[in-house]
């Protein structure tokens, strides 16, 4: 099941008691990046929400998996070839699981969230979107989840209608649920704002697009990491996420679609792999997943993110919620008491993302000056200028956390905030 409710600043009895047990220094412990030394000073890694780092058990994994495993997969009789395949293959089976999959054929390996995206809006929209349609998209998109609708939209005609958030970025459902109607095909929302941190009701969203006629797909690249997902539950028809976020590899994402969907929408790329017949005359094409997989796929990096979704699981994706949930809690109240330090987004529902502002320090110079100390952090417009532009802003700098960082790497970040503030005093 989905575990909005757990991420929630407001609900703090369950959270805290998870966290008495989370061995935060045990999980230190495998991954590697945490013994690093920047600049003189331990790493303090608070950018996870751009790309988190790898434990030793996925590491260990894809280095025997290149070392003694590796083949190309579908194609080889032979025993090698056939072993890549079951990893392969079994990895699918593992994210079907971890999402609450109906089938492993739902699950389609791309390389990244971005290209999942791109997928449906090549193959699902071209087929089955016409001039005036609609497609509803929120304030707090990531451009991958804004500019393959307007690729679409300039070569189609569709209409694309954004749904508005609070000052506080909570999104507002009434005046979402005001933009449906009978010209609504496709809702595309974030679960969870990657510049804010807000998580947005998806089942509740799900439920008024579905009433509305419409298709619905989340952004699930924050989401999932955060919160977990039951694509069952929430009633998804598309759900994307990537591996890089996920403690996994990089060159591996995820599509989730529903099996009669994907079987109803033509390739997106042709090649190998993705056939049943070519003539120079004609091709056939094969069923998911497989159509939607052209080429030589992701194969070590599916066996990663597998190994990854193994290493969320054996802690335990409520006691992580628990944990950051702490986590940004002491954050909020740390980095609150800095004069002239403005939190961007402080919604009801919200994980671990600390976006912030600093009265007359460019978000640049805090990353870059900071970073003196060690602590690495994201400073920019997080590849959401729309959502920069609705708070009158050219760029934030953020911290993110994961299931590695404790209350002490908040204190450090604080400290060398403090430093940057004199520098420009």
């Amino acid at each position: 099941m989905t575990m909005n409710t757990a991420i929630n600043e407001n609900i703090d009895p369950k959270a805290g008691k998870r966290a008495n047990f989370y061995d935060v220094e045990a999980i230190r412990a495998d991954f590697p990046a945490m013994k690093v030394e920047v600049n003189g000073h331990p790493l303090t890694f608070l950018d996870s929400g751009a790309s988190a780092q790898k434990p030793v058990q996925v590491l260990e994994r894809m280095d025997q998996a290149y070392r003694e495993e590796y083949a190309n997969v579908h194609r080889g009789a032979y025993r090698l070839s056939e072993l890549a395949t079951e990893n392969y293959e079994n990895a699918r089976s593992s994210v079907a699981r971890f999402m609450n999959a109906a089938s492993a054929d739902e699950i389609i390996f791309t390389r990244n969230a971005t290209a999942a995206f791109n997928l449906v809006s090549s193959s699902w929209g071209r087929k089955n979107l016409r001039a005036g349609d609609e497609i509803v998209v929120s304030h707090m998109e990531h451009h991958a989840n804004i500019v393959p609708w307007q690729l679409l939209r300039d070569e189609t005609g569709i209409v694309i209608k954004v749904a508005p958030i609070d000052d506080d970025g909570n999104f507002l459902m009434d005046e979402f649920a005001a933009l449906l109607g009978a010209k609504t095909k496709l809702v595309s929302i974030t679960q969870t704002s990657n510049v804010l941190g807000t998580m947005t009701p998806i089942k509740e969203i799900a439920r008024l697009a579905h009433e509305a006629g419409a298709l619905v797909m989340f952004d699930g690249a924050q989401g999932i990491v955060h919160a977990g997902i039951d694509v069952q539950d929430v009633d998804a028809d598309f759900y994307v996420f990537t591996g890089h976020k996920l403690y996994g590899p990089t060159g591996i994402g995820v599509l989730y679609g529903k099996l009669d969907i994907l079987k109803n929408m033509p390739p997106y790329q042709g090649g190998g792999d993705m056939i049943e017949m070519v003539t120079f005359e004609k091709t056939t094409y094969r069923e998911p997943p497989a159509r939607f997989e052209a080429g030589t796929p992701p194969i070590i990096e599916a066996i990663g993110l597998a190994a990854a979704i193994d290493y969320v699981n054996s802690i335990g994706q409520e006691a992580i919620a628990g944990h950051e949930v702490e986590l940004l809690n002491h954050a909020t109240k740390a980095l609150g008491q800095i004069d002239g330090l403005t939190i961007i987004g402080q919604a009801r529902q919200k994980c671990a993302i600390v976006s912030f502002t600093i009265e007359g320090v460019h978000p640049h110079d805090i990353g870059t000056i900071i970073d003196a100390r060690g602590v690495a952090i994201r400073a920019g417009h997080h590849c959401a200028q729309p959502l920069m532009d609705r708070f009158g802003l050219a760029a934030t700098a953020r911290a993110s956390f994961g299931m590695y960082n404790k209350k002490e790497d908040v204190d450090v970040l604080v400290d060398a905030l403090l430093y940057a503030k004199e520098i420009f005093a």
